[in-house]
This record gives structure tokens, C-alpha cells and sequence, in this order.
């Protein structure tokens, strides 16, 4: 296998939360691979772990919901990174309201956005979802995003290996 090491090692992408809702179920997890992936129509791709809850429930969504957080916002992050919704209803502990078609959104994150799943892709240990934005809301108030750099003393709640 290559030595990748001086490439992936470098990267340090803006860490975003999924929520996703499915009749009374509901999920949430921090997620590290994420990225705009088409200008026309706008799209973006949500790249979540095949053992994690949000997974699970995100399989059966037609939306979902995806958030951006701040440096700030830690625990916010902490909570829907280090915890398993299998074991926590992190909900219960966040400050959210139902989105245009029932979604979950996040009060406090700094921007997010609800679409439409419009195609799944099998990457190996975690799945795409290109999701077509179609409601936005967030503030712009100059603090820097939550990055992975950021987010490297959170333990997964559901760890890949």
C-alpha cells in the first residue's frame, strides 16, 4: 500500500453534524468527510460510517439535515461525536426544532442546510449521501468553523474498527 501519510495527514477539513429523522426515529453524528460536490444543480456529498446509528436511519430519509459548527461549540460536537445514539438520546441534550419537512436542525450551529437525498454511493466503510439543498438558514458572525484538527480529542461513539 502506498504511503499516503504526507497527503491525508495534511488535510483539515470543516467538520459539519448529520441529522436525520425517519417517523419517531431520529439521529445525529459529527462527520469529517463531507464536500460540494456538483455547482449545477448545487449539491453536496455527506459521508457517513455504516456502523453508526445516523447511518442506519439516514439509509430509509428522503432529507436530511447537515450543520455547520464553530470552534466554539466543542461539546456541541463532543456530543454528537463521542456519543452513540444507540445508547444516548443526544436530543435530548441539544437545542433543535423540526425543519421545513420535519427534519431536525440544530439552533445553535453557525449555518446549515435541508435537502433532498438524491443518490447514495458505497465508498467502502462509509456511505455518500448526495443531498440537494433546498432550505438554509445560520448567522455570520466571524468565528472560525470546527475543523478536524479541532475535533482530534473526541473518541467516536462508534468507532470503525
Amino acid at each position: 500500500m502506498a504511503d499516503t501519510d504526507s497527503f491525508f495527514d495534511r488535510l483539515d477539513p470543516e467538520m459539519c453534524v448529520v441529522t436525520a429523522a425517519v417517523g419517531e426515529e431520529r439521529a445525529g453524528c459529527l462527520v469529517g468527510f463531507s464536500a460540494q460536490c456538483s455547482m449545477r444543480p448545487l449539491r453536496y456529498v455527506v459521508w457517513l460510517s455504516k456502523v453508526n446509528r445516523t447511518y442506519r436511519v439516514a439509509r430509509d430519509a428522503d432529507r436530511l439535515a447537515v450543520h455547520l459548527l464553530t470552534r466554539d461549540q466543542h461539546e456541541l460536537a463532543r456530543l454528537f461525536g463521542g456519543e452513540t445514539g444507540d445508547e444516548v438520546d443526544k436530543f435530548t441534550r441539544a437545542r433543535w426544532r423540526p425543519g421545513p419537512g420535519g427534519e431536525i436542525v440544530l439552533e445553535d450551529a453557525a449555518a446549515w442546510f435541508v435537502g433532498t437525498v438524491r443518490t447514495r454511493v458505497d465508498g467502502g466503510d462509509h456511505v455518500g449521501f448526495v443531498v440537494e439543498p433546498e432550505h438554509a438558514g445560520g448567522r455570520e458572525d466571524g468565528r472560525p468553523l470546527l475543523r478536524l484538527r479541532d475535533a482530534l480529542d473526541i473518541s467516536p461513539g462508534h468507532p470503525v474498527d
